[in-house]
């Protein structure tokens, strides 16, 4: 081997252990934009609230709200996706409530009132202790409990959904993976095949063993609405798939409108009689 092929040999393999070292952190870098400060509290909404805060298995405070309602109602665990708090949920909140179901949206760490850092491990802990939570402190019944992530939430969800028994999964605007987002995005679409597919919905979907409701924009600017086609292809029945014609990454249900709720309630009744 020439002298100046045995050098590039050396410096890619150094670039390859030095990314492995360091790509978790330039990963968290990218991901996660928190917010800590809240723009609104739910007494702008006038909403019957609980809050919460709750220890995660490595001894993180974490911090959510619980809006309670009728007992028989079901519980829709919500994991908002990766940028801002929990208070710039409380519109969808707001929406969400006048569908006869109770509500706990929770910050992940890193976000509004929790402590610690995100990252991926961390966040799936995040929602483990919020189910937790909901099981052993509210009382609520594994099978009451549907999980609702969007986007990043959407991962969340599905993670939970394998490692502990629900009523059911909803999944809005989701990814295949991270390696797939490099992917679709010019600027790093050419080191994508040399990414880990982290947050894989794509492998993991094939294993849930609860109904599946998938939820996407078809005009979605940052998470393309194929990947949401292939995770509901790959997802084992009974599932559903909701195509919302103009509709984002982020006003999902706003454009949608009336069908939003609609098709949430008509979803949760098939689901969960029993």
């Amino acid at each position: 081997m020439p002298v100046q092929w045995f050098h590039w040999a050396i410096l890619i393999a150094l670039i390859m252990v030095l990314s492995s070292l360091f790509y978790p952190r330039i990963e968290n870098f990218l991901v996660f934009f928190p917010e800590r400060r809240f723009d609104v509290t739910p007494e702008a909404f006038s909403l019957a609230y609980k809050d919460v805060y709750f220890m995660s298995e490595d001894g993180k405070k974490l911090h959510g709200w619980f809006f309670p309602g009728d007992k028989a109602h079901p519980v829709l665990l919500h994991f908002h996706g990766n940028a801002g708090n929990i208070s710039h949920r409380l519109d969808l909140i707001n929406r969400l409530l006048q569908r006869s179901v109770q509500v706990f949206i929770i910050d992940y760490r890193g976000f509004g009132k929790s402590q610690g850092r995100p990252s991926e491990k961390g966040v799936y802990l995040d929602g483990l202790a919020a189910y937790g939570h909901l099981v052993k402190e509210e009382g609520i019944p594994p099978e009451n409990i549907v999980l609702h992530g969007h986007s990043l939430g959407a991962a969340v969800a599905v993670e939970v959904s394998l490692r502990r028994k629900v009523g059911s999964v909803i999944l809005e605007s989701p990814f295949t993976s991270t390696r797939d987002m490099a992917k679709s995005m010019p600027l790093f679409s050419i080191f994508s095949p040399l990414l880990p597919a982290n947050y894989n919905n794509l492998k993991k979907v094939v294993s849930l063993s609860v109904p599946v409701l998938v939820i996407h924009g078809d005009q979605d600017e940052i998470v393309p609405f194929s990947m949401g086609e292939r995770l509901f292809a790959a997802a084992p029945e009974p599932k559903a798939f909701l195509r919302l014609e103009g509709a984002g990454h982020n006003d999902v249900s706003i454009r949608a409108g009336v069908e939003y709720g609609v098709t949430l309630r008509r979803w949760l009744d098939g689901v969960m009689k029993g």
